[in-house]
């Protein structure tokens, strides 16, 4: 077979099969006991009851943080994360994990929900936050997360195994100063020869970052390229992975 069928058709002992997280199940006593009524008074109408937001990157408290679903990102990354790093303002956020597209602080307001983090243009997805100050390289962040997807990706497929590594090649040729013009078209390029072609949604998962940060910040590839460095490393280079 090409694809396994999905667990809640046929999985354990061919039975269909639930299969969900620790954070999904750790619900289901308070549920029982207090009634799916309480529970759906927690978030919003659509996205009911909490999360478990893991905040990461320049704020001064990372941690993992149970709110309710509908909490504003604000909120969030000021409140409970303890805000920026004194001095450095905000300059892009990943809201649901690294394969999520990036957001920029114009969005800082939208409430964290599935829907209204979509319609920002974004995924809620694990609830993953990765917050970026203005001191972070948005190309390192591409070719830091690239990093992981090529070594992630199974290798089953042609457009995921040898995109991700083509991709990589390039973001490490615009890092490293040997950059041309017409690799962001390509990089673009490869990133739509990618979506929507693999057998499982790993292939979506590995271009958002890319194709996020040339939409957002185009302009620093274009730097990149013509001046053959980044800005960045003339001063203190803090980003995704350090």
């Amino acid at each position: 077979r090409l694809k396994p069928p999905f667990p809640a058709v046929y999985g354990l002992y061919g039975k269909p099969t639930v299969v969900n997280n620790v954070e999904t199940i750790s619900n289901i006593p308070h549920i029982v006991l207090k009634g799916d009524a309480w529970y759906a008074q927690i978030g919003t109408q659509k996205s009911t009851g909490t999360r478990i937001f893991s905040v990461s990157g320049h704020v001064v408290r990372p941690g993992n943080y149970e709110l309710p679903l509908g909490t504003p990102l604000r909120e969030i990354i000021e409140n409970h994360a303890g805000g920026l790093r004194e001095g450095r303002k905000l300059k892009a956020i990943i809201p649901g994990g690294s394969s999520t597209p990036v957001l920029t602080p114009d969005k800082l307001d939208i409430p964290m929900d599935f829907e209204s983090v979509a319609q920002a243009g974004s995924a809620l997805g694990s609830g993953g936050l990765i917050v970026m100050d203005d001191t972070t390289c948005m190309v390192h962040v591409a070719k830091r997360l690239m990093e992981f997807y090529y070594h992630e990706s199974c290798g089953k497929c042609t457009p995921c195994r040898e995109g991700s590594s083509w991709i990589l090649q390039i973001l490490e040729r615009i890092e490293g100063g040997e950059g041309r013009m017409e690799d962001i078209d390509l990089l673009v390029n490869l990133c739509k020869n990618i979506q929507g072609k693999t057998f499982c949604p790993f292939g979506d998962a590995e271009i958002a970052p890319v194709l996020s940060t040339i939409q957002f910040f185009r302009d620093e590839y274009e730097q990149h390229i013509r001046e053959g460095q980044c800005i960045m490393k003339k001063g203190r280079l803090l980003s995704v992975g350090h």
